[in-house]
Order: C-alpha cells, then sequence, then structure tokens
C-alpha cells in the first residue's frame, strides 16, 4: 500500500542532476524556433472554423452617425457581423481604467480604432464582408499634444471620468500626475557654479515583434468558450475578457499558445474580446490573425515624450540640484499610461545622487494611438534626457563624462527621490568602469589588405553610398536605472504548482504556472530551479493556462525574480513533505534522518554533508506530492500624490554602454561600430540567457536611436508608417558587435539574489549612442531617433 513501506532502503550513490541553476542550460523551444517547427499563435487550426476582421476607423476623432452593415451580412460565407449594438453585456475594458470601447459607439478616439466585427468562412472572404461595411462619421478637432490637451477650452477626449485618478488631476485631459519633491530645488541651485537646461523629444517606439497579434476561439459545450492566444499575463485578460462575454470567469478558459515576441505590446487586450465574441455568435471556432498593418493599430506602443531638464553642479562636479518635466502622450486610451508616469518620475533623476529635486511627469489624453507598456516602461525616455543633460554637464565643466558620473554615482544606501534607500549593491561607478575599460574596436574596419573598401563596415553598407570620405568616429557613455516588478502598492504575486512523482522508476518533476513564455526563456529556467530544489532530472514543464494561480504578466523584469520564486517556494514546501514521508518510513535505520539536515540531490536524499539516505523513488513508491501555491514579494507604497515620497519599488538594476559609432558627415549616414553592455545581474541562473537578454535590449536601444519611430501626422493624428516597409527596425547588418560583461552582486532581498534583467540595457544603449553621434558631429542632437536630416542640416 501506497506511504506504508518499511523495509530498510536499498543501497545507494549519490550524484549531482545536469542542468540546475547557474549553468547554460538550452532553451527546449529553441531548436524547434530556428527550424521553422514551432507552431506560433498564428499556426493554430480547428475543425469547420471561421476566420474574424475588424473593421477600424479611417479617422482619428469622429462621431459615427451611422453604420450600415447589409450588404456584408448579404455575402456568402458571411456568419455575423457585429457593431456594438451586438454586444451581450460591458462594453468597455481595461487594464487600470475600464475606458476601452470593446468596439466603438457613440465616436472614434484614434486612427485604427475597432468598429465593426465580421466572421467568415474564408480569410478573404471576411476581409471583403469588411469593407462592404459604410460607417459614416462626422470629424472632430484632434488633440495632440500639451497645448490642445489642457488647454482650458479643450475637447475631452474622455467625457466624465470616474477613474481613481480623476479626482487629483489638473485636467481631464491628463490621465495622471505624478510630483517628486525632495529638498529645495530653487535653494540649492543658488550653489551651482553651472546650470544647464534641456528640451528633449523621445519618438513613438513599436515594439515590433515579427508574431502578429492572433488566437483561436473555441465555443464549449456549458456555453463558456477556451481561447488559445498569445498574451503577456492570462489573468489579466480574464478579468477584462469574462465581464464583455458576460461569462463568469471559470466559463473562459485560456491557454498559452505560442508567442513571437512581446515586449510589453501583449499586456493589453488585442483580438481576445473580439475572436471570443463571434465564436459565441456564430457557435464555431473562430481564428483571428491581423496583418502587419493592422498589428501597428492593434497593440499599444511606447509612450513618445517631451522632457525639459535642469541640472546644477559646483565647479568640482558635484550635482547640486535637478528639475525636471516629463510630458508623455498616452494617446486615445488609459493602457498603463498611469504606471508609467510613476516610472519616469521616481527614476528621472538617474542612478545618481541628487538631494534637491523637483520633478514632475504626466500622461496625457490625446487622439494619437493609444500608448502602455514597452520594454523600460517610463525610465527610458527619462534616460535619455538625463544621460545628454550629464554631457552637457561634463562639456560645460570641462570634466571627463565617465568622471563626472562616476562622482555622482549613486551606492547601496543612496537615498532616492522617493525617500526609498537603495538596500543591495548598486554598483553604477564599478559599470561605467567596466565598459571604460573595453579596448576599442580597431579604427576604419573598412580598409581591407588589397582590396577596396568593405562597404559593409562603413555608414550606408551596401548601399554603396561612401568609401570612407567624411566619415568620423565618435564614442558615447550613459548609465540608467531601472526598477523591477510592479511597484506603488501593487499586489505583485505568483502562483506555482509543482507535482513530485515516479515514473517507470525514476522521480519526475511537473511545474504548472501561468507564466506566459513570450521569449525570454522562463521554460528553461523554471525546470533549472526544479531540478535544484528537488534534486531531479526530469522536469515537465506543463502548458500554461488559468487552470492554475496568477504568474502576473511577464514584463518589468519581473517572472524570474516572482515566479522563479514561486517555484523555488513551492519545491521548498514538496521538499519537506518528501523528507516527512521518508522519516516516517526509513527514521529509524538511521539517525541523520531524525538529526542532519538533508537535501534533495541527485534523485537521493541525502545529508548536508553527502551521504545519501534513500532514493526519492523509494521515499515515494507510487504516492505523488502535489503543491500549489501563492508567492509574493516584500510590499511597496503608493507614492504620496503630493510629495511623491514612498517605498515604491521592490528592486533596482543598472546598466551602462560604451557605443562607437562612425559618421558620414556629408551624408548623415550612422554606422553604429560597437556597442558593449556591463550590468548587475544579481545571479546569472542562466549565463547564455542573461547575454541574450542584454544583447536583445541594447539592439532595442539602438533601434529607437536612430530608426524607429511611429510618425503621427501631427493635423490629423493619423499613423503614417504602419509597415515594416516605412517603419524600419534593426536587421542583421545594423546590429554592432555588442560584448556583455556582467557583475553577480546579490540581492539579499531576491530569490537566490536574482536581479531582473531584461530591460535595464534598454536604457543605457540610446542614449550612449546618441552621445556618440554628438561627439563626432558636436550637434546637440535633442530628439530620438536621429534621422540623416538631423546630421546634415537639412530638415
Amino acid at each position: 500500500m501506497a506511504g506504508t513501506t518499511t523495509g530498510i532502503p536499498r543501497d545507494v550513490t549519490q550524484n549531482h542532476v545536469k542542468g540546475g541553476i547557474g549553468e547554460s542550460t538550452l532553451r527546449p523551444d529553441g531548436t524547434l524556433k530556428v527550424t521553422g517547427e514551432f507552431a506560433y499563435s498564428s499556426d493554430m487550426w480547428h475543425e469547420d472554423m471561421l476566420w474574424g476582421q475588424v473593421l477600424r476607423s479611417t479617422v482619428a476623432h469622429a462621431e459615427i452617425v451611422s453604420i450600415d452593415t447589409s450588404e456584408a451580412l448579404a455575402m456568402d460565407g458571411v456568419y455575423a457581423v457585429m457593431t456594438h449594438e451586438d454586444l451581450p453585456a460591458a462594453k468597455n475594458y481595461g487594464m487600470e481604467f475600464q475606458d476601452t470601447p470593446v468596439l466603438a459607439y457613440g465616436k472614434v478616439r484614434h486612427h485604427g480604432e475597432p468598429v465593426v466585427l465580421v466572421a467568415a468562412d474564408h480569410p478573404e472572404t471576411a476581409r471583403r464582408a469588411a469593407a462592404k461595411v459604410v460607417i459614416e462619421y462626422r470629424e472632430l478637432p484632434v488633440i495632440t499634444d500639451e497645448a490642445s490637451a489642457t488647454a482650458p477650452d479643450a475637447i475631452l477626449v474622455h467625457e466624465g471620468r470616474d477613474d481613481h485618478h480623476s479626482g487629483h488631476v489638473p485636467h481631464p485631459n491628463i490621465v495622471h500626475r505624478q510630483p517628486i519633491i525632495r529638498g529645495n530645488a530653487d535653494e540649492a541651485a543658488k550653489r551651482a557654479d553651472v546650470i544647464v537646461k534641456g528640451e528633449y523629444t523621445f519618438g513613438m517606439q513599436d515594439q515590433a515583434f515579427l508574431g502578429p497579434e492572433s488566437g483561436l476561439a473555441v465555443p464549449a459545450e456549458d456555453g463558456g468558450v477556451d481561447l488559445y492566444v498569445a498574451t503577456q499575463w492570462l489573468h489579466s485578460d480574464l478579468k477584462q475578457i469574462a465581464p464583455c462575454l458576460g461569462l463568469p470567469e471559470e466559463k473562459v478558459r485560456m491557454t498559452m499558445a505560442g508567442v513571437g515576441g512581446a515586449f510589453g505590446g501583449r499586456e493589453d487586450i488585442s483580438m481576445q474580446i473580439l475572436a471570443s465574441l463571434l465564436a459565441m455568435r456564430t457557435n464555431k471556432p473562430v481564428k483571428m490573425v491581423y496583418n502587419r498593418y493592422e498589428s501597428f493599430f492593434g497593440h499599444v506602443h511606447r509612450h513618445p515624450a517631451k522632457l525639459y531638464y535642469e541640472h546644477g553642479a559646483t565647479k568640482d562636479g558635484k550635482l547640486t540640484h535637478m528639475k525636471c518635466k516629463i510630458v508623455l502622450d498616452g494617446g486615445a486610451y488609459a493602457s498603463s499610461t498611469a504606471s508609467v508616469v510613476g516610472n519616469a518620475s521616481s527614476l528621472s533623476v538617474g542612478p545618481y545622487v541628487i538631494d534637491d529635486v523637483e520633478i514632475e511627469a504626466i500622461g496625457l489624453y490625446t487622439n494619437n494611438p493609444p500608448c502602455g507598456a514597452m520594454r523600460g516602461f517610463g525610465a527610458v525616455q527619462a534616460c535619455f534626457a538625463y544621460e545628454a543633460q550629464m554631457d552637457k554637464l561634463a562639456a560645460k565643466l570641462g570634466m571627463d563624462p565617465v568622471e563626472l558620473r562616476q562622482l555622482n554615482a549613486m551606492e547601496q544606501g543612496t537615498i532616492m527621490p522617493t525617500g526609498q534607500v537603495v538596500d543591495s549593491p548598486a554598483p553604477v561607478a564599478e559599470l561605467l568602469r567596466m565598459v571604460k575599460a573595453r579596448p576599442m574596436p580597431p579604427e576604419r574596419q573598412w580598409e581591407t589588405a588589397g582590396e577596396g573598401a568593405d562597404v559593409r563596415a562603413l555608414p550606408g553598407g551596401l548601399s554603396n553610398t561612401s568609401h570612407g570620405e567624411g566619415v568620423v568616429r565618435g564614442v558615447g557613455y550613459a548609465v540608467g536605472i531601472k526598477n523591477v516588478g510592479f511597484s506603488e502598492g501593487f499586489d505583485d504575486y505568483s502562483t506555482a504548482k509543482i507535482r513530485l512523482e515516479v515514473i517507470n522508476g525514476e522521480p519526475v518533476a511537473l511545474v504548472h504556472t501561468a507564466m506566459a513564455e513570450v521569449g525570454q526563456g522562463g521554460v528553461t529556467i523554471h525546470a533549472q530551479i526544479a531540478r535544484t530544489e528537488l534534486g531531479v532530472q526530469q522536469v515537465t514543464i506543463h502548458p500554461a493556462d488559468t487552470q492554475v494561480g496568477s504568474a502576473g504578466s511577464t514584463s518589468a523584469g519581473r517572472q524570474t525574480y516572482m515566479t522563479g520564486g514561486a517555484i523555488k517556494n513551492s519545491c521548498g514546501i514538496v521538499r519537506e513533505k518528501v523528507l516527512e514521508i521518508g522519516r516516517r518510513k526509513f527514521g529509524s535505520y538511521h539517525p541523520a534522518w531524525a538529526n542532519a539536515e538533508l537535501l534533495l540531490e541527485g534523485g537521493k536524499v541525502v545529508t548536508d554533508n553527502g551521504e545519501a539516505l534513500a532514493s526519492i523513488a523509494d521515499v515515494l513508491e507510487d504516492q505523488a506530492v502535489e503543491v500549489e501555491e501563492e508567492w509574493r514579494h516584500r510590499p511597496t507604497q503608493a507614492f504620496d500624490l503630493v510629495t511623491g515620497q514612498g517605498d515604491g519599488h521592490v528592486q533596482y538594476a543598472f546598466a551602462a554602454h560604451r557605443a562607437v559609432v562612425e559618421v558620414d558627415t556629408e551624408l548623415g549616414l550612422v554606422k553604429v561600430i560597437e556597442l558593449a553592455c556591463a550590468q548587475d545581474v544579481g545571479k546569472a541562473l542562466n549565463p547564455l540567457s542573461v547575454i541574450g537578454q542584454i544583447q536583445g535590449g541594447t539592439t532595442q536601444g539602438l533601434g529607437v536611436a536612430v530608426m524607429e519611430e511611429i510618425i503621427v501626422d501631427p493635423k490629423t493624428a493619423k499613423v503614417r508608417n504602419p509597415s515594416f516597409t516605412d517603419y524600419l527596425i534593426p536587421t542583421i547588418l545594423d546590429t554592432p558587435t555588442i560584448p556583455v560583461d556582467y557583475l553577480e552582486l546579490a540581492d539579499p532581498n531576491a530569490p537566490y539574489g536574482v536581479r531582473g534583467i531584461g530591460e535595464a540595457p534598454t536604457l543605457s544603449s540610446t542614449p550612449a549612442v546618441l552621445a556618440a553621434i554628438r561627439a563626432a558631429t558636436g550637434l546637440e542632437l535633442n530628439k530620438t531617433p536621429v534621422r540623416p536630416e538631423a546630421l546634415t542640416g537639412t530638415l
């Protein structure tokens, strides 16, 4: 009978499992992805399925006068055409504010807003049917910037706001305002020998994930729906989807499908509600896949920003004060704008010690495209500005820009402008030293012995625009600070279900979480943690779904910390249960069962000095141990709405970059030769994955520095470049060598001492590239991205 064995355990020999934490274990999905065999959400198929299509607004701000769907409904193969009048329950959804219509009603507030849904038996039929819908609009003036949004007589993007921020904002078109006041910046400015001011513009960046928004909704016999979708946060989606379908949450069963990148753009709802509505309306499975044009309208983007900064310093370089105002354009709907405002304000000082600050950050409602989460989340825009300020100060003081930064660098024990003490390592000066100490790449790499110029190494590349004439090298540095995890008092937790049992004579662990694997490698880390904590070789990762508790969002650099922490915690409880079973069975045969610290290693129960007592298989036999537990990090606090004071963040991450560029000053072309990074990662659970995350984040920062921007017409608020033809992202030809150095300075408050990795390198890579271009050209360059006309003076 299970659990009652009393015989002496068999002789066992200790061995160690492979693939635990600290090893560069290969990704289980890696080979499938590079060979093209991995199933993404857009690859899903169901017998007798229909295809969904969205008709979007062609104008940015207008009253909807009428919608005529008669011609679309009359087409062969069309099963359903839906407008807001056909919605069964809640008409709005949203992550923080429920201000986003499922389908527009009354009016549209941005270009590309969903208005009509179509389901048909072929995707081309669905597209043609959508094109036959006739919508009459009465256009309204557009709100596109701070001046038009906050004018006393401004048109309100949302009338009658009743959200939790509406009572403290100075204008209804301001989503959220967060001031931070510490010390007295005006008095401190009197001690400054040098003051520099700057106005900076950060362009709207797209996440540009290669896998489009897609999913499959299948109606269920119980009246619910089974939804297979690419997302970043299953349980957040669930809480928004169920009310719009008029269903209890338990009847909306969600399962993660293969995700082709995310970077924040899948944290909000895209097609989840729409596909489910069509499935319930037709009682047939419905698949939706956005094309690239639709994708640019189907998800939020990075907030464009205007940033106004003032810094002062004494003649020996010590910072005296800082003032700034940050204006973030949230677009037509709130998404996560309020949280982005909190991040931008609380991190606006950068990784520096400044006792006297006066900070204000606001997020606007406009008729521009909605903006929300993207890698870096408010800290990216601020870093671009404060690092440009550091270079201005260094130039005015006649100091080395790295030395100025090191002189003012924060360290463990520094008090942030919010009053929070940085209570874990903050090696800002050391990271700067590391990137500066790296050898420089060779000069004039395009020159090859006995041959002509290798144009691939020149600005302009294979377009063969230059053979080296007019090319000037520049070097720039930057460093940034990013929070890790959710902040400002949010109840941030993750859940892990762990099952340990014996299968075919071997102990096997099953790890079940709702973590969204979006390419970051979480499934790899989860298996490594389970092997380490339970001492077993065989680990199975259960598909992520909503049949287990929430794992929170795959964002904010939090998943290894949070879901990794949850797995570690649940594994620890499983381990204790296994040891208790072992003590009951075999305790009388060896005193170590009662007296020693016991571990699970190499499939065995062992003492802390390595003596093996029994195999896990002998302990468990046909008994399984299963635990599902939530795990939380230490609590944070909301920032005070007047002073900005509060312990708002759970952890900070730091990265520094050195950029080496070569600029064709005659044509305005830039070639980034090298973009070296140094970062503190706390503990590298998978060193290869660490390097990949740092290089990926660095490359996204490079993109916004020199090419990436969604261009919105300031007169009409229409998007001008919704395609990869006109919205450019770095390819392998644009991406430079990215050497990486990392420190492992453990955070004592985090599981294994880990520190979030993926976001910090996105911050400092952008200002490092801009600094290098400034060094090569002597131009001020206060806007991203840097375009050729900005370098040639032909704007």
